[in-house]
């Protein structure tokens, strides 16, 4: 799997493609995140906005491979682990993506809460802020899986789906990124900055399903 992930790392790298989502990413950080702004509502932002670029990771890593070395990965090593390979490259690099911009938004941001009347230090806002973006990043990995190939091959399926679930993620009551980034916009109103360990756990049993499905129907649809 180390190998896989090497591999996948280096096409991905190599290809480019992650340029997009990336630097639309820093746009969206760039106008909605400003020096001086309340910590944990700048955290919250942070994290809503790594949802839909993982899920884009996603897409650019099952997709970016040609059909041959595709085949000839799946033979070496299986379908459903040179599958599974892809989903973890964009996965890490949409969490090194997140943890690099928390630790930024995080340094530049006003150590207080809305109002900048109660004091957030910053160590608590970042223990809070980081496992929603592991979060947000999780998901956004799980939606990328169920919204692309082996699930949805055609892109007039698959872009729609993947937006929608990004979308649905982000605002949908119950969602394990939707109650994380609540949290950080509701502590801030207090001053306090709950840690979303539960919606981290949700998020991971999720997103391993959601690979183990994917790796799973990849498999089953390989000749």
């Amino acid at each position: 799997m180390t190998a896989l992930l090497r591999y996948q790392a280096d096409l991905l790298v190599r290809s480019q493609r992650w340029l997009p989502p990336v630097i639309l990413y820093a746009a969206f950080l760039a106008v909605g995140v400003q020096s001086g702004q309340p910590v944990l509502d700048s955290l919250g932002y942070t994290a809503a906005g790594l949802l839909p670029v993982a899920a884009w990771l996603a897409r650019i890593c099952v997709t970016g491979e040609p059909d041959a070395a595709r085949a000839c990965a799946a033979a070496a090593r299986g379908p459903a682990r040179a599958h599974l390979a892809c989903l973890l490259t964009a996965l890490l690099a949409a969490v090194a993506l997140g943890l690099l911009a928390t630790v930024v938004v995080t340094l530049i941001s006003d150590p207080a809460s809305n109002g900048h009347q109660v004091r957030v230090p910053l160590p608590r806002a970042a223990a809070a802020g980081l496992p929603a973006t592991l979060t947000c990043a999780l998901l956004g990995a799980a939606v990328g899986a169920l919204t692309n190939r082996p699930l949805l091959r055609s892109t007039g399926r698959a872009v729609p789906a993947m937006l929608l679930g990004a979308l649905l993620a982000v605002v949908l009551t119950g969602s394990p990124a939707q109650a994380a980034v609540s949290g950080l916009v509701t502590g801030s109103q207090s001053g306090r900055a709950p840690v979303p360990l539960l919606p981290l756990a949700g998020a991971v049993l999720f997103t391993a399903v959601a690979f183990a499905a994917a790796g799973a129907l990849t498999a089953r649809r390989s000749p």
